[in-house]
């Protein structure tokens, strides 16, 4: 049976697809303590904006949005090939996982640190590495339920949204649903997590202003990806074959309420 498996291209793909999902996922959430300043890496000061009544805005985002976009795309393109159930598993796969993840960090950070550890990282410039390690893993449980509830909650949008049009498109215009259904997912993502993890600590306004401001970056990350879409689409079509290809993507929309 497991030979049967791994020859048949369609599956094969999918653990590829479930393998990167889970990995991208759990790195975007391991590197999201750090904050990074998008002017900067382009080469410019921060900018200053005024927005909901909050001014000196500019474009501070956390590392994890360099890789959260890749997550849509990824959904996009297992929606179109193997529908919304498929989705739905790497969904609920990629969150066991990640909050297996933060249940390691959490007992790595209890387990006493060795004298030799923390000696050796003050030649390293690091002062207390124990401390540096619970800052870097120990993330507020608030912000693991947001980012969690967040991811969920978008992907169930995601898929809902991309479905309905391609009801309405067939299989012409995969620019559209893919687009379409990340300019609306992310929109709920950068909100949910800000309203759960930040509504005790920041005012209405500043949470609508900060999620702006994040969704002004993955709106424009998601239209720039438009293209790799139809690259990986091509690419896939040419692995698996045109007509085999073109019955997945009839499959997919069949199981839309499985």
């Amino acid at each position: 049976m497991i030979n049967n498996i791994l020859k048949d291209k369609p599956t094969k793909l999918f653990m590829g697809f479930l393998a990167f999902f889970c990995c991208n996922a759990l790195i975007a959430e391991a590197i999201g303590t750090k904050l990074f300043s998008l002017e900067k890496v382009f080469g410019f000061q921060p900018v200053s904006f005024t927005m909901f009544g909050q001014s000196g805005l500019a474009f501070t985002l956390t590392c994890g949005v360099l890789l959260w976009p890749l997550e849509f795309v990824i959904t996009d393109i297992i929606n179109e090939f193997y529908g919304p159930k498929a989705v739905r598993r790497i969904s609920i796969t990629a969150v066991i996982l990640i909050s297996y993840a933060f249940l390691i960090y959490f007992l790595a950070i209890k387990v006493p640190a060795a004298d030799l550890w923390i000696q050796s990282s003050s030649k390293q410039g690091v002062d207390n590495i124990q401390n540096s390690f619970n800052a870097i893993f120990g993330q507020n449980m608030r912000i693991i339920i947001g980012s969690l509830v967040a991811f969920l909650v978008s992907q169930v949008v995601d898929v809902t949204v991309f479905h309905q049009i391609k009801k309405k498109t067939g299989n012409k215009h995969l620019w559209l649903r893919a687009t379409g259904s990340t300019l609306v997912s992310q929109l709920v993502d950068s909100y949910i997590v800000l309203f759960i993890a930040f509504s005790s600590i920041f005012t209405w306004q500043q949470i609508l202003a900060f999620g702006m401001m994040n969704y002004i970056y993955k709106f424009t990350v998601a239209i720039i990806l438009t293209p790799l879409i139809y690259f990986v689409e091509k690419r896939i079509e040419n692995y698996v074959g045109h007509d085999v290809a073109h019955d997945m993507k009839q499959v997919a929309m069949g199981v839309e309420n499985a």
